[in-house]
């Protein structure tokens, strides 16, 4: 077992954090004032906090680490993680892609840094990541800068899939077991939506429609949807909304006519990947040449904007499967193609295992080659982010064609916008500007899950109502500090 114990700071979730990038499984000891691992080899370090200074040491001092501080502002943690990571790698025997760098955005670390050499010295981010990010980060703030702060940005959340794919961590529930509650959720939704949207006295600016799978419903059913939003959200000619018409196995030509009679034209097919096999065994009942008959109705009924996902490191694939993938895609041409690299949660079915394969360097190369290929097709990456079980230290990258990036992702991803998320398992924010760049976000959850959000509703509305003090919006010019939140947050 790994132990680390704390000496001179309490940085615990910082120090797990590392120790979560090359094993599993963390423990914050806090009433010993250490971390320990039980997946990883038997050692006792301690990290250690002076003047000037982070250390990081073994007893017999045969790992033995002194880093001088290097972040400015000073940022104790940042600190900390630097020696941690140095003693850990000498553990583990090798590095990571992404260093101590273990946050979920870390273009905006790169955002503080004058090139991606100085990212790459400071946090021992590999240089090709450390390029990744500053390009990116350098594209999602000229993006950022479109999406006007007192705009409000909405989710509306669809949490069912016609079935549930082997690999899904998201909160969604397999309609086979759920198609007697469509019209219930829908009733609740429509209640939601039409208690605090009124009322909210702001532009939306961007509204996404995700899921699960927001193109699981019936015909009819999906008209209502697309009727509940429109009839109770005050949408402009400049609101850009997309939605997740998801798998193709859900896909009608009477829903994509009903998206574009909307004024719908950003919307995503999402394949996962391209390869008809693969996509049996994760349990997905469509096949490649379905995604591709999807895409081009799509294109034939006039859509503009098309997304398409691929997931890096799936089980049951080779890196050279999903090369061809990428290749597939950029055949097709869609305006947006984002790469998630395979990640654990809880809910899946997959294991930590398949996630932690051994062929972490296959990937790690596919997923390089990829994004070269991807470069040279002419797609830009504009926003990045992380998840702490990403396999393979890896991360999620949105590419596009110039000019047709997604301003909801990058609102959502960047943590600098407010967004109002509608339905179960939704995540609602608003943001709060200190200095610079620099935001404090707070957040109001709502209940995940499906029968107790089909219950509870009103409650749901009412929270949001209060957390974004909706009853004064109309009464007050939009101009908030720390002082104007509500009492009730998440």
């Amino acid at each position: 077992m790994l132990v680390i114990n704390l000496e001179g700071h309490e940085n615990y979730y910082g120090i797990a954090d590392v120790i979560r990038a090359f094993y599993s499984h963390p423990v914050e000891d806090k009433d010993n004032h250490r971390v320990t691992c039980e997946e990883a080899p038997d050692m006792t370090l301690c990290s250690a906090i002076g003047d000037g200074f982070t250390k990081c040491f073994s007893e017999d001092r045969t790992i033995d680490v002194e880093l001088p501080f290097v972040t400015s502002p000073y940022s104790a943690g940042r600190e900390v993680k630097r020696s941690v990571y140095k003693a850990v790698s000498k553990v583990a025997g090798k590095d990571v892609p992404w260093g101590c760098l273990t946050g979920i955005r870390p273009t905006l670390v790169a955002g503080e840094e004058a090139d991606a050499q100085s990212l790459a010295d400071k946090y021992f981010v590999r240089p090709d990541k450390a390029e990744l990010a500053l390009v990116t980060g350098k594209n999602e703030q000229r993006i950022l800068s479109l999406i006007p702060q007192e705009d409000i940005n909405i989710y509306v959340g669809i949490p069912f899939c016609p079935s549930r794919c082997e690999y899904c961590s998201f909160v969604s529930a397999d309609i086979n077991h759920h198609m007697g509650r469509l019209d219930s959720y829908l009733d609740s939704l429509e209640g939601e939506i039409r208690y605090v949207a009124p009322g909210l006295g702001r532009k939306t600016g961007t509204l996404y429609v995700g899921g699960g799978t927001p193109t699981v419903f019936s015909d009819s059913g999906f008209d209502r949807l697309l009727d509940i939003i429109a009839g109770n959200i005050k949408i402009t000619d400049g609101t850009e909304i997309t939605v997740e018409a998801g798998r193709a196995d859900t896909i009608t030509e009477h829903k994509l006519a009903s998206m574009r009679d909307h004024g719908i034209k950003r919307i995503c097919i999402n394949p996962q990947t391209m390869n008809s096999d693969t996509l049996a065994k994760l349990n997905r009942r469509h096949t490649a040449e379905d995604t591709v008959k999807a895409y081009e109705l799509a294109r034939q009924i006039g859509f503009d904007v098309i997304n398409m996902d691929l997931i890096a490191g799936l089980k049951y694939e080779t890196s050279a499967d999903f090369a061809d993938s990428v290749r597939k895609l950029i055949e097709l041409a869609p305006e947006n193609i984002t790469v998630h690299t395979l990640y654990k949660k809880r809910r899946a079915a997959i294991s930590a295992k398949d996630v932690l394969k051994d062929d972490s360097g296959d990937v790690d190369k596919a997923v390089s080659e990829g994004y070269a290929l991807l470069e040279e097709a002419g797609y830009i990456p504009y926003y990045l982010y992380r998840q702490k079980d990403t396999g393979h230290g890896l991360e999620n990258v949105g590419f596009a064609k110039k000019g047709t990036e997604c301003l909801y992702n990058v609102a959502m991803m960047t943590d600098a916008r407010d967004v109002l998320s509608f339905g179960a398992g939704g995540m609602s924010k608003r943001v709060f500007e200190q200095t610079g760049s620099k935001y404090r976000v707070e957040r109001c959850s709502c209940i995940k899950d499906v029968i107790g959000y089909i219950d509870s509703w009103q409650d749901m509305a009412e929270r949001k109502s209060r957390f974004f003090d909706i009853m004064r919006a109309k009464q007050k010019q939009y101009k908030r500090t720390s002082s104007d939140l509500p009492e009730m947050q998440d």
